[in-house]
């Protein structure tokens, strides 16, 4: 099934809680607010769900994942303020209308993370566990996920590694945290993933969003300077999900880590999709249905 394994949906009791907060991350009517951040303008048309639903229909479709938007922060908020938005967000993305499903996601500031609360969430048909990189940028990090980790991958269920939190640098462009810290984030998570995650979790599968950010085209300068492994070596656990980028950077993170772990992701409503141009089309059935099936495993996620 043509899957699109990277996208946002804020469900109505969502919305309802985002506005009824009174501190960072909260909706003042379509106007976001988070810590640090300007504050950004909101368009409704991107959270109108059968509007969603048709487009996720006209781009050929089956399946399109929605994941909570890890740069609210909202897993780091105190664990009262976190549950219910969670709980909200789960709820209503679930209940979404065909093709959508749903990542799950946990609440990261208690003193110790909550496996329990992942696979009641995974039990009630989310396709796996998402957490953001800046949960996962070295050892300590993967080390205190490691009950999730666990949790996922005895239920046969992917980690989805999103972007984190990244307040502006003050005078840099709106594109800055896309751009800069997002990469940063995920190069941090997919070396450290490498150096002690697979390690620890030799059976997990992982997708990084947005490619990793790029960190695979980097293989030859890790082995120049002792990180080891081989060149054209290749950990098929792990895939790397296309959101913002377009046939230049998607075939050269083919040539590095192989066409069999790249899925297609578009990161709607902030991006559109692109479909690469990788001459046979062969390439993009791998890269929209096949791929993902792997990832995913053999219920399909969410697929309803």
């Amino acid at each position: 099934m043509p899957t699109d394994v990277h996208q946002h949906l804020w469900p109505p009791g969502f919305l309802a809680l985002l506005r009824a907060r009174e501190a960072p991350p909260r909706l003042d009517g379509w106007t976001l607010h988070l810590p640090g951040e300007a504050p950004f303008a909101v368009d409704p048309a991107d959270h109108d769900i059968a509007a969603r639903a048709r487009l996720a229909r006209a781009d050929g479709l089956d399946l399109a994942l929605v994941s909570l938007s890890s740069p609210l922060g909202i897993e780091d908020l105190p664990p009262a303020e976190a549950a219910p938005l969670l709980a909200a967000f789960h709820d209503g993305a679930l209940d979404l209308p065909a093709p959508f499903g749903v990542w799950a996601s946990v609440c990261l500031s208690a003193p110790a993370p909550d496996p329990d609360a992942l696979r009641r969430e995974l039990a009630r048909g989310c396709a796996g566990l998402q957490l953001p990189a800046t949960a996962l940028l070295d050892a300590a990090g993967w080390a205190r996920c490691a009950p999730l980790l666990d949790a996922a991958a005895a239920l046969d269920k992917p980690l989805f590694v999103h972007p984190g939190a990244a307040p502006c640098t003050p005078g840099s462009p709106a594109w800055w945290p896309a751009l800069v810290p997002y990469v940063q984030q995920l190069h941090a998570a997919w070396f450290a993933f490498r150096a002690v995650g697979r390690p620890r979790h030799p059976d997990l599968r992982v997708c990084f969003a947005a490619l990793a950010g790029l960190a695979p085209l980097h293989g030859e300068r890790l082995v120049a300077r002792g990180g080891g492994g081989e060149r054209g070596r290749v950990d098929c656990g792990v895939f790397y999900e296309t959101s913002s980028y377009g046939t230049r950077a998607v075939d050269a993170l083919v040539r590095a880590a192989g066409i069999d772990v790249v899925v297609s992701g578009s990161d709607r409503p902030y991006a559109a999709p692109v479909l690469p141009d990788l001459g046979a089309g062969a390439a993009i059935h791998a890269l929209r249905t096949v791929n993902p099936a792997r990832l995913l495993g053999p219920t399909q996620g969410a697929a309803r």
